[in-house]
């Protein structure tokens, strides 16, 4: 049989079978028409656009006055000015109760993610201030909450300590943070002016599923420093490292570290467990984190006397944001890592961002501009790095509690940075007595929810390759490294494309009995071999890239024909029909159609013509698409094919071939 990949020709039916093309005499045969004649320009033009501005995002200023076409463009640059005319007080209600309920959420967070990064806890604070007030204005989401976030501070941190010791080297890895988030921005600013969001379409959705489970476990296994009270710990990030250093570091355990570490993080499961099971009751594990690193605190600073083996975080300074823009490091050894370091958070950032947004933009039936989404990213994290903060994207879990508390417009985010800013100014005393196992049970917590083993065998069922994808990227970073296992499953998933251009599919048509439907018969056991005719079908453009593959592939298909005909003793073959078309005209059969043609397509072309015409052969081409009949007719490809051999459906081509070669079928 012949499958949809498959290469096999095999005896489906008998072949003595009648084409229902109708009178062959009096059937019309439709011409094969150019398309619209365009001028280079035009058609420069017209890629261009589909290739960067799919969206038509000008289309609004058409035939506008000019100060309606400055309020429009004021609206498209600052969304802020689309939903703030119509702002009102019952709006304010609900994002005032979600604002509060992500605060509660991202004080913790910003905290525990910021050790996550090697970076002081108050930098995480910072960052959960200045970012979400520029998402407000910028940010064309609703629902997106802005802040620090798991995946990034782990690259971050990783990354930069490998070069950089953040207990040894303190300000040098903070300035190389604050650069590495300032060419985070750079980088997503610049995809978003120059529409180049398609870039990171290549972290492909197994990748990102195996990337962020094996970073989850990875980062939740960092956390047994904290969980077990230990205090010298590896700073590798590998699996087989860490677990040697837990083993070796038995004399370093503390049991009132590892007592209460355990009683709040079985107390931060529940309650996550309790809002999946009951999604209305979200705002449970959403003040979870709050609720522990206040109660963890009055405990250790109850009992500070019998405390003393559990560590806590200290002072933290107050105020407001500090300017950094006199620590961004542009020259020396380092700069090189910091720039490594901020493209590839900034991609993980950009892809996080965008996917929550358009997740949760189409729960309310409402689109984002993913272009418009990088621009705002990229600026805050800008601005950003010159107020102290470190990477910053839409974050998944807050952007959850952010949606179902209720959150109508950005404002939230206004709302929860207000209240990170009165934290700032009155309220850090106040965390001196909080202990860092706390912190480490709010990220185990955090990350958990990473893990996506429901996808995993999603990916087993539909596609074997994007499993082994999965697969890579889980591993890679487990045995690897972070940004090893993220480059690898990258490569595995690039690899796969190049696979699908490099070997297209070409399929065997039947054609079923009673009707003009030409199938794969491979595919439809009731779809016939038409007599003296070979009908072939590519899936996939002509391009440099296969077309070497596709003259030798289409050749050893008739060869296995003609073997196949000599074992069942047919009538020989003398047409080849070679389908370029998605849909016939005159019925629908789904085809990925030959959607374009290169000039290595075109010699294929013409080199398979001129292999068969020595074996006494026809080739026929069937329908090709606008652009390939461009290429075709000014390239002069069919003029050397001659007369009658470009048909629009394949019934015309078998009715007028066999009319003409004397054909009875």
């Amino acid at each position: 049989m012949v499958g949809g990949s498959s290469n096999k020709v095999d005896t489906v039916h008998e072949t003595s079978i009648r084409v229902n093309t109708g009178s062959s005499s009096t059937m019309e045969i439709h011409k094969v028409c150019l398309p619209p004649n365009k001028t280079t320009f035009q058609s420069i033009k017209h890629n261009f656009s589909e290739i960067f501005f799919p969206d038509d995002p000008l289309h609004k200023f058409k035939n506008q006055k000019p100060f309606t076409k400055f309020l429009l463009g004021l609206q498209y640059f600052f969304p802020i000015f689309q939903w703030g005319s119509d702002y009102n007080l019952k709006l304010l209600k609900s994002d005032v109760i979600s604002g509060l309920t992500i605060a509660s959420l991202a004080i913790p967070q910003g905290i525990s993610y910021a050790k996550l990064a090697n970076l002081p806890p108050i930098i995480g604070l910072y960052s959960s201030f200045v970012p979400p007030l520029l998402y407000a204005i910028l940010g064309s989401s609703r629902h997106l909450g802005v802040g620090p976030v798991s995946i990034a501070s782990l690259v971050m941190g990783s990354m930069l300590r490998e070069v950089v010791s953040p207990t040894a080297e303190p300000i040098l890895y903070l300035k190389l943070a604050f650069t590495a988030t300032f060419f985070a921005g750079v980088f997503q600013t610049s995809l978003g002016l120059l529409r180049l969001g398609f870039i990171i379409d290549f972290l492909s959705k197994p990748t990102l599923i195996g990337f962020t489970a094996g970073a989850a476990v990875i980062v939740s296994l960092q956390q047994l420093k904290g969980m077990l009270g230990i205090v010298h710990f590896t700073p590798k990030m590998q699996i087989v490292n860490v677990l040697s250093s837990v083993i070796s570091t038995e004399k370093e355990w503390s049991w009132q570290t590892v007592v209460m570490g355990m009683s709040f993080l079985i107390f931060l499961l529940a309650t996550r467990h309790i809002s999946i099971k009951k999604p209305k009751l979200f705002w449970i594990s959403a003040a979870a984190p709050l609720t522990s690193v206040i109660l963890s605190t009055i405990l250790v600073y109850v009992f500070r006397a019998h405390t003393s083996a559990i560590s806590t975080i200290g002072h933290l300074p107050k105020g407001l944001n500090p300017p950094s823009a006199n620590m961004l490091y542009f020259s020396g050894t380092h700069l090189a890592i910091a720039i490594k370091t901020g493209i590839v958070t900034g991609i993980l950032a950009l892809t996080e961002g965008v996917a929550v947004g358009r997740t949760f933009a189409s729960l309310r039936n409402y689109q984002i501009d993913g272009n418009k989404e990088m621009i705002a990213i990229g600026v805050m994290n800008m601005a950003g790095s010159c107020t102290s903060c470190y990477v910053t994207t839409g974050s998944f879990s807050r952007s959850a509690v952010n949606f179902n508390a209720g959150a109508q417009t950005a404002v939230s985010n206004i709302v929860m940075a207000a209240t990170v800013l009165i934290t700032l100014l009155f309220l850090m005393p106040l965390f001196y007595y909080t202990p860092n196992v706390i912190l480490a049970a709010i990220i185990i917590t955090a990350v958990i929810g990473l893990i996506n083993y429901q996808e995993a065998i999603k990916f087993w069922k539909v596609d074997k390759y994007d499993f082994m994808t999965c697969l890579v990227a889980f591993f890679g970073v487990l045995f690897l490294s972070v940004q090893m296992g993220l480059a690898i499953a990258v490569g595995v998933s690039v690899l796969k494309i190049l696979m699908n251009v490099t070997r297209p599919t070409t399929v065997v048509l039947g054609n079923i009995p009673g009707t003009q439907i030409f199938q794969n018969v491979g595919r439809y056991g009731d779809a016939a071999r038409v007599p003296s005719f070979f009908i072939l079908a590519i899936e996939s453009p002509i391009c440099f890239a296969n077309s070497t593959y596709l003259q030798e592939r289409i050749l050893r298909w008739v060869r296995e024909e003609e073997e196949r005909i000599v074992a069942n003793k047919e009538q020989d073959m003398k047409t080849i029909i070679l389908d370029l078309t998605a849909i016939d005209l005159d019925v629908s059969y789904n085809f990925a159609a030959v959607t374009a043609i290169d000039t290595n397509g075109l010699e294929a072309i013409v080199e398979i013509r001129k292999m068969l015409d020595k074996r006494s052969y026809k080739l026929v081409l069937v329908n090709p698409v606008g652009q390939v009949m461009e290429k075709l007719e000014s390239s002069r490809t069919l003029e050397l094919f001659g007369e009658k051999s470009l048909y629009l459906t394949v019934g015309e081509a078998i009715a007028d071939m066999s009319k003409r070669l004397k054909i009875e079928i």
